[in-house]
This record gives structure tokens, C-alpha cells and sequence, in this order.
């Protein structure tokens, strides 16, 4: 199995992690990252283990804006290590952070200028925009003519999520999937050739997963659920979910 989202960087102990996620039948996972730092860490990881890690590089919407050096800097980055480069990611819109909705104009400016690089480099995105950010990440996306974007643990209505899924973007769900109703009514709009399943991890969970670390092992449980409600048994899950994240990917 793949893990479509995860912060690999934010991890210790990770050859020993790695080693029991490969012996649990995880193959690969695509690291996403938070910000110029982040971005380094993961193409170091990246060139650590280099056919288990999907790199992908950007700045979280949720943390500050890039100063100009950063900037520069990470687009310079992209440039260099563009044959490294699985994505740019995690980019997109803030919604939880108080201080990043009151400047969400400078996060839309800065949301298009990465989708405008991501287009250049022909990479797909790794998206973090909910509920009405959707709708004006959606339009910046169709502005740029991009065809190749995940939106990650998505929260939207169920008539943007169609148009999401008929410009033939992805969506994931993480382990919620297996208690939260939510999640699990956003599959009934969602066909299975265009869901990736992630963790986010090391993000927690609560339900059955509370106090339990979050890893790629959890998506054992996750594939379990998503099985039952697209009426799938779990082996067809797991090949079309890794189809599509290869797909996407690559």
C-alpha cells in the first residue's frame, strides 16, 4: 500500500520505522512538506530512500507566509531538484489559522504563483484547502489549466466535490474514514479511480485509533472501511488506491 499524504519529516527513528512499515507491506509513501526547512529534510529523505519516498516540496498555508529569501530560495529548489520531485506540496489555502484567513488574500497570491510553477514544471499538487477555500482554489487550478492535483483530507460540499472529481482531480481520506460519518459520506461522491488514501501522519486520531501513534500502519484499517462501503473486498481497494497514487504520482 501507499500513503497518498504524510509528513515523513516529522518523524524519529526513521530507519526503523521505514523498516517496519516495508515489513508491514506499506511500499511507499508521499512526503509532503511544511516550508523551506521542510523541503530540504524531505529531499534529503528522499535521497535516503529513494523508491520508498515521493518528495514533495512547498509551504503549508496554515504556518506564515515565506519571507523573499525563503522564497527565492525554494524556487530555485524546485528547479534544481526537479528530477527528485514526485509534487509540490502541501500548498494551498488556510482556513484554521486565525492569523492566515485575515491576510487570505496574500496566501490566494502566493496559492497561484505556486500553482503557476507547479504548471512550468509539469508536477502535480498536493492540496490543503477546505470548505469555501475550495471553491477559490478550484478557480486558481482551472486558471493554470492543471490537470494533475490531489486535494488531501477534503471537507467541501457535495457539489464541489463533483466538480473536483470531474476535472479529474483525487481526494484522500485518512483512518477517520473508519468512525467519522463524514468522511465516509464524502465516498458516496467520490468513484474509487479517484481516491488515494492517506495518513497525514503524524497527525492523531481519536476513536478506535486514540493514544495510538499515526503511521502508515493504519491504513490496513483504513482499506478495511473503504472496502465495505464501496461494497469492494479490500484486495481490489488496495490495487486501485496504489494505481491511482502511482497514476498521479508517477
Amino acid at each position: 500500500m501507499l500513503d497518498a499524504h504524510i509528513h515523513l519529516d516529522q518523524y524519529t527513528n526513521i530507519d526503523e520505522q521505514i523498516n517496519r512499515w516495508q515489513e508491514a507491506g506499506i511500499t511507499g509513501v508521499v512526503a509532503v512538506s511544511t516550508d523551506l526547512r521542510s523541503s530540504y529534510q524531505t529531499l534529503e529523505l528522499k535521497q535516503r530512500f529513494p523508491s520508498f519516498v515521493y518528495a514533495a516540496i512547498g509551504f503549508h498555508p496554515e504556518q506564515p507566509l515565506p519571507n523573499q529569501a525563503d522564497w527565492n530560495e525554494w524556487t530555485r529548489l524546485v528547479e534544481q531538484e526537479r528530477p527528485h520531485l514526485s509534487a509540490i506540496g502541501e500548498v494551498g489555502l488556510p482556513y484554521y489559522s486565525a492569523e492566515a484567513v485575515t491576510r487570505f488574500s496574500n496566501y490566494c497570491d502566493l496559492f497561484e504563483q505556486i500553482v503557476h510553477i507547479a504548471a512550468t514544471a509539469s508536477l502535480p499538487l498536493s492540496i490543503h484547502a477546505v470548505y469555501d477555500g475550495v471553491q477559490t482554489a478550484l478557480a486558481i487550478l482551472q486558471q493554470y489549466s492543471i490537470t494533475k492535483a490531489h486535494f488531501h483530507w477534503l471537507k467541501a460540499e457535495p457539489a464541489l466535490v463533483k466538480q473536483l472529481v470531474q476535472c479529474g482531480y483525487y481526494l484522500s481520506v485518512t483512518p477517520e474514514v473508519c468512525y467519522r460519518e463524514r468522511d465516509q459520506k464524502l465516498l458516496s461522491h467520490v468513484p474509487i479511480e479517484r481516491l488515494l488514501l492517506e495518513t497525514d501522519g503524524p497527525w492523531p486520531f481519536a476513536g478506535p485509533f486514540h493514544g495510538i501513534p499515526t503511521s502508515p500502519l493504519l491504513l490496513s484499517h483504513s482499506v478495511q472501511a473503504v472496502a465495505t462501503l464501496y461494497d469492494q473486498d479490500v484486495e481490489t481497494v488496495k490495487m486501485k488506491t496504489v494505481a491511482n497514487t502511482k497514476r498521479l504520482y508517477g
